[in-house]
């Protein structure tokens, strides 16, 4: 579980990295910092809590399967710019906060056998939450060309 939740902060931190560097609308721009800065946040917390448990994060099937996706993912943001970055960058973002909230509420939570890690997953649900929902917000204003 601590491999899931490792990948899915990192693999965020990159998208928002690529961003930063590709990104046009100051939107897109502050929104890839916003993801860098709490992913971050979010690692170093997590970094913390499973060193303090004793915890390895062990790669498995799913956190392969998150990197091999996201792979594919930064493939094909580095083949877009513009205003055609900043849809795809966004759009994936919804649809990445949508299924890591999924995770959380079906997956991660349920299983979580540590009451500390699993206290930690109920306390940074409202943040991706708030993050999707951001997103979501950038992206009807991309739509309406703002």
């Amino acid at each position: 579980m601590a491999a899931i939740v490792a990948a899915a902060n990192t693999i965020d931190s990159r998208y928002g990295e690529i961003a930063r560097e590709r990104a046009t609308n100051p939107q897109v721009k502050a929104f890839a910092e916003t993801m860098i800065r709490d992913r971050t946040a979010l690692n170093n917390g997590a970094t913390e809590l499973v060193t303090r448990l004793g915890v390895t994060p062990r790669e498995n099937d799913v956190s392969r399967s998150l990197e091999q996706q996201a792979a594919q993912m930064r493939d094909t943001l580095q083949t877009k710019s513009g205003a055609e970055f900043d849809r795809a960058y966004i759009d994936n973002e919804v649809a990445y906060h949508r299924a890591v909230l999924q995770a959380i509420d079906e997956t991660l939570i349920p299983n979580a056998k540590n009451a500390e890690l699993k206290q930690m997953l109920v306390d940074v649900r409202p943040a991706i939450q708030a993050h999707l929902e951001h997103a979501q917000s950038i992206r009807r204003s991309l739509a309406a060309g703002a």
